[in-house]
């Protein structure tokens, strides 16, 4: 037994596709956790005071002025995403 020689690992197509399929999934991990991209909040009086849903909606609802886009998420915390416009005197979000 001591004159046996150990064989070395050479990595097989198996290997390599789990190797490759490691490395995609690091990368879309790093390359998805920048920073969020969303519209900015506009710094007027209106967005500076806003600091509920309901108030949102109330110019980005279905039928406000600007409604929000076909696709948007519809979550009941809208500074989640979007960050608050410079001098905002709302609440601070939970």
């Amino acid at each position: 037994m001591a004159n046996q020689q150990k064989n070395a690992w050479k990595p097989g197509k198996r290997d390599m596709l789990f190797l490759g399929v490691v490395a995609a999934v690091v990368l879309t991990l790093v390359l998805g956790s920048g920073e969020r991209k969303t519209t900015p909040v506009p710094s007027d009086s209106t967005h500076r005071t806003s600091s509920s849903k309901a108030q949102c909606l109330t110019c980005h609802g279905q039928e406000g002025v600007r409604p929000q886009p076909k696709g948007h998420i519809q979550s009941g915390q809208c500074f989640q995403c979007h960050l608050q416009p410079d001098g905002w005197s709302g609440a601070a979000p939970k």
